[in-house]
Parts: C-alpha cells; sequence; structure tokens
C-alpha cells in the first residue's frame, strides 16, 4: 500500500508535502529547489540564524549511555 503523502499530518503540518513524482516532474531536486524558492543559500542563513544547539547535561549523558548499553 502507498502511503497518502498528500495529507500534512504530525509534526509537519506548516510543510507542504510532495512525492518523489512532483519532484522528477519538475526535472529534479535543483530545479524543484529553485522553482519552489528553496536554495543553497537559503538554507545556509536558516541554519547562521538557528539558535545554537545546547550540549547535552551530565544527566542526560548518563541517560543516553544507559540507555545504548541496554539496547545492545
Amino acid at each position: 500500500m502507498k502511503s497518502d503523502q498528500t495529507t500534512n499530518s504530525g509534526l509537519f503540518r506548516t510543510h507542504k508535502t510532495v512525492s518523489p513524482e512532483q519532484i522528477i516532474a519538475a526535472g529534479g531536486t535543483t530545479a524543484f529547489g529553485l522553482k519552489t524558492g528553496k536554495n543553497n543559500e537559503s538554507v545556509i542563513k536558516a541554519l547562521e540564524n538557528s539558535p545554537k544547539p545546547e550540549p547535552f547535561s551530565k544527566d542526560e549523558w548518563k541517560d543516553l549511555l544507559d540507555q545504548i548499553a541496554k539496547d545492545k
């Protein structure tokens, strides 16, 4: 069963969803990006203007390493 990629549900409701077929029809990923106003410069600017990631606290690292050890 093919998933319905036309609905915007879950975490990305504010993002328009497109199918691989739409990207191919636009001429590939680069052409699709240009047609939708997305390019490397806008991505770089968005990353530069985004808040800096906060490092994990000691407790978060401990929890993470404990979880990794359990999953082995």
